[in-house]
């Protein structure tokens, strides 16, 4: 396998694919044959590997391969493990992530937080789940963690809110349905206003192969500048 020059987690041979997360890996190829093969022979070298099938189940992303050849990514353990962490009541829910109304700040004035669970833990969760499969909450994820620091009164209430559209929205994710006949395609676009307490610039490019989501480049403040590869296993994300 030859390891690939853009995402060190990503191994080639041929026309298989193996991606590689701590001690878990997914192959990508043609038939479960050759699949199989490949996996025998490491095994041949004396390591301890396990052969667990179809990926029902990957690093906490659930996927689901339905009839119509759509694959369905969802996470909703552990949106779960979040409404519970939070303390979110059964009847209570939001059908946004945010309030269109607030614009979260540093409300040094404010009351520090006090609630009865783990910021930056629940952040770092919906960070997670932003960045793999509900790219709907991904604003609102990233004013709240502008302010892991120092919480204060209204960010916790912003992380409720979150959290309760989540739990109304715990069954949404991405779906992806290849179509060898579509080619490449890239889209671009600029929002001037992304940032609601300063006007940077933002543009983004974006391209799409076999209908399915490759590559976006994002580009604005020199120090905010990132490169997101998306995979079909998720994002992972990587300064330039």
């Amino acid at each position: 396998f030859k390891q690939s020059k853009v995402d060190e987690c990503v191994f080639y041979r041929n026309d298989v694919i193996f991606i590689v997360y701590v001690d878990d890996g997914i192959f990508l190829g043609k038939s479960d044959k050759q699949l199989k093969s490949i996996i025998q022979e490491i095994k041949n070298t004396g390591l301890d590997v396990e052969d667990q099938g179809y990926p029902s189940d990957y690093v906490g992303v659930n996927i689901h391969k339905h009839a119509n050849g759509t694959y369905e990514f969802t996470q909703r353990t552990l949106i779960d493990s979040i409404i519970e962490d939070v303390g979110v009541q059964a009847n209570h829910t939001k059908p946004v992530p945010a309030k269109a109304t607030l614009h979260l700040h540093a409300f040094k004035n404010s009351p520090k937080f006090d609630l009865n669970f783990n910021y930056r833990s629940i952040v770092g969760k919906l960070n997670y789940i932003a960045q793999i499969t509900r790219p709907d909450i991904m604003y609102a994820t990233h004013q709240i963690a502008k302010y892991s620091a120092d919480p204060r009164k209204e960010h916790g209430e912003a992380i409720l809110y979150l959290v309760k559209y989540l739990k109304r929205t715990k069954n949404l994710g991405l779906k992806f349905k290849p179509n060898p006949k579509q080619g490449f395609d890239c889209f671009c676009d600029a929002d001037f206003s992304g940032n609601w307490n300063k006007l940077l610039a933002l543009q983004s490019y974006k391209v799409v192969g076999s209908s399915c989501m490759l590559l976006v480049l994002l580009f604005g403040h020199p120090s905010h500048s990132h490169l997101f590869l998306i995979y079909n296993r998720g994002r992972i994300s990587m300064a330039i």
